[in-house]
């Protein structure tokens, strides 16, 4: 699935071939950008002592899609940009190979540079594609340490865990991760790992009066199990 204009290429890529690097290259290449800034991502080898086999990523991708949009117009609104392309795999990684790989164009390099470190940061911390690491003896799931960071560095449990409120029908009621929030009489569970401000309607759980039910609401599923596999329960 991609995103793409005439300055921005967003793309999840559902295969098991490897990141052209080339073509996100030739993307963001013009005459008047003199400088390129890269950053690939790549499966290592070893983990604390253990082998990798490999990295297995899922993701939510229409919402993946439209988190690197977003974080790519911060990038654009704080740095002087010409072109961003981002790249991320899902499914098997195997070791050696790229997993996400972004390339930012600018006139001058310290805005491409300090961008492109801006975009894998927010990336990695905000964005729900999740990873598994398969080693030679088992397997985890892993939380990103930039997430654990941020809610660490924000401190303040009144706060949420990622400072910001969710808003119900003129009702201002904050978000911690694995908490949950009331709604009519009803739990749903609150953002597992991820910023929240709208309910987004899943399944059986009604639409608050005057709020339209999302496009990105996947039906079927049931609100325990997005719960646990962390999905997103609420739009950003």
């Amino acid at each position: 699935m991609a995103a793409k204009d005439d300055k921005n290429l967003i793309e999840i890529l559902e295969n098991l071939n490897p990141v052209d690097v080339a073509k996100y290259m030739n993307f963001v290449s013009a005459p008047q950008a003199g400088a390129i800034a890269t950053f690939a991502g790549t499966t290592r080898d070893t983990f604390e002592g253990k082998t990798v086999l490999e990295l297995r990523y899922e993701a939510y991708v229409p919402m993946a899609i439209r988190c690197i949009n977003m974080i790519c117009s911060s990038a654009r609104a704080s740095w002087n940009l010409h072109s961003i392309a981002v790249a991320h795999r899902i499914g098997t990684v195997p070791v050696g190979e790229t997993s996400v790989f972004i390339a930012v164009s600018s006139v001058h390099r310290a805005d491409a540079l300090e961008a492109c470190r801006f975009l894998i940061d927010e990336i990695k911390a905000k964005v729900p594609i999740w990873k598994k690491e398969v080693y030679s003896n088992g397997e985890v799931w892993k939380e990103n340490s930039e997430f654990l960071e941020r809610r660490s560095e924000l401190g303040n449990k009144d706060a949420g865990c990622c400072g910001r409120k969710v808003v119900i029908e003129e009702q201002t009621k904050k978000a911690c991760c694995g908490t949950k929030v009331q709604v009519d009489d009803q739990e749903i569970y609150s953002l597992l790992k991820f910023e929240v401000l709208n309910v987004l309607a899943i399944d059986s759980i009604a639409v608050p009066e005057g709020q339209r039910k999302s496009e990105d609401a996947i039906q079927g599923v049931s609100v325990f199990q997005f719960a646990c596999k962390g999905y997103i329960l609420q739009l950003m």
